[in-house]
């Protein structure tokens, strides 16, 4: 059963419901240093050098470029990519940079805060994942040349970021029926909980400080090699036939690794790609590499907690402050305690369109299907009991909850995995568009050649 996505609650896609094996402290580290490097600034903190950008009207000067370019080089080195012409590589720094400044200048236009209580959360949440507390994600952060209040500030930027995008692209994403069937029946492997994988493996060696001819050739050879594999010819044979590695003469099988054990190469491969599927070419120091998932053990999905809920949202505008919802709140929730019917009053004074000709009702929600804020508030809910005015970015509101369930159903649990796929290849399509829409409607002055103002 599909879930309506009508309410501007469910307008993020719900995360996977497993971790990423391979998670590490050092990519945290290098993930924090980018951000915190080249987190936005006010113009009167920047230092006076040549701007590169005007968007809109803030500027990017060539000291952030170059800070984001001193880190995104390793990152390239590390996975073996050839380093494209400076020419080249600046222009797609900046780029980066340009979209990054006009979501954080569209979130202002919006009116989207981040209070400290959410971010004090966040920055638990991210040191919680690394098995550390606060004080030590802090202390390891600077001992690595990481500002921690730069940190704080950009994971303040990439919360707002995600706020907008929910605002302005999720809103609209849909998933039918029709859709989730196709797909249980083209990629219900990648919905079981993996435990081990079984790969095969073609590599075609570059020599070391090869040219651009030759990993062009390269390149092109691994592309060819893929359309006859999906064309249906047989890995082990093309394998024995064309592969530098070692293990080419068994048909480059690797055989059985436990997802904690699968080398950083094929990992992406081996977390997302269907039985029998093979990877685009993946490029190292060594060369071009085909990864193809041979076989898949693992567990269906696990049962999960769902809530029954409902809520009136009142959102804020020139003509209504936050002061002026949360007292409109307080009233209706005295009412409702006092014995008048949430569904009628939602009806009547709810903003949230989708769900208040149904009385506010959300139905069945997932872990990961409402904002964060939202989710915390109702899972400390008693059922029956009606919360007190809490914002999230999209406004105020009051939540009841009705009902709690746990969903373990395979059938239906592979169905609600498969929705929440869906959602996020959908969203991350939209979200792609989006950027573009962007992009192309902003102010953008590129000033590459100049060195001062």
């Amino acid at each position: 059963m599909a879930i309506p996505l009508t309410d501007p609650l469910r307008l993020r896609p719900a995360p996977a419901r497993r971790q990423r094996a391979g998670s590490t402290l050092t990519r945290l580290l290098l993930l924090a240093a980018v951000l915190a490097l080249s987190s936005h600034t006010t113009l009167a903190s920047r230092p006076l050098d040549g701007i590169v950008a005007v968007v809109n009207d803030d500027v990017i000067v060539r000291s952030e470029l170059q800070a984001e370019i001193d880190l995104v080089l390793p990152e390239l080195r590390a996975r073996g990519t050839t380093i494209p012409p400076q020419a080249v590589l600046e222009a797609q720094v900046l780029e980066r940079l340009i979209l990054k400044r006009l979501q954080l200048q569209q979130a202002e236009q919006l009116g989207i805060e981040v209070d400290a209580q959410t971010l004090s959360n966040a920055l638990d949440n991210i040191a919680a994942r690394n098995g550390l507390s606060l004080e030590e994600l802090r202390f390891t952060l600077e001992q690595n040349g990481v500002d921690f209040e730069n940190f704080r500030e950009d994971t303040r930027a990439q919360i707002l970021t995600s706020q907008l995008q929910q605002q302005a692209v999720m809103r609209n994403i849909r998933v039918s029926d029709a859709e989730v069937d196709r797909f249980l029946e083209q990629e219900a492997d990648t919905l079981i909980r993996r435990r081990r994988v079984k790969l095969q493996h073609i590599l075609l060696a570059l020599p070391e400080n090869a040219d651009a001819r030759q990993v062009a050739a390269a390149r092109a050879k691994a592309e060819g090699l893929l359309r006859r594999l999906r064309a249906g010819a047989d890995f082990a044979s093309v394998a024995v036939a064309e592969s530098d590695g070692r293990r080419a003469l068994e048909g480059g099988d690797l055989g059985w690794f436990p997802m904690a054990e699968v080398p950083t190469l094929a990992l992406e491969p081996a977390q997302t790609l269907a039985k029998g599927a093979v990877s685009e070419p993946i490029q190292s120091a060594s060369g071009f590499h085909l990864i193809r998932i041979a076989d898949i053990e693992g567990d269906d999905p696990q049962p999960v907690s769902q809530t029954q809920a409902r809520h009136i949202l009142i959102r804020t505008n020139e003509l209504v402050a936050d002061a002026d919802a949360r007292r409109r709140l307080e009233q209706l929730r005295l009412r409702i305690v006092g014995g008048d019917d949430f569904a009628t009053l939602a009806r009547a004074h709810s903003d949230d369109t989708g769900t208040a000709l149904k009385g506010g009702d959300l139905g069945w929600v997932d872990p990961g299907d409402t904002v964060p804020e939202f989710e915390e508030v109702m899972d400390a809910l008693a059922p029956g009991t009606v919360s007190e005015p809490f914002q999230t970015s999209f406004g105020w509101h009051i939540v009841q909850v009705l009902e709690r369930r746990q969903q373990e159903t395979t059938d239906e649990l592979l169905r609600m995995e498969a929705e929440a796929a869906l959602r996020q290849r959908k969203a991350e399509e939209a979200t792609e568009i989006w950027l573009r829409q962007l992009r192309d409607e902003a102010y953008v002055d590129l000033r590459m050649d100049t060195d001062d103002y």
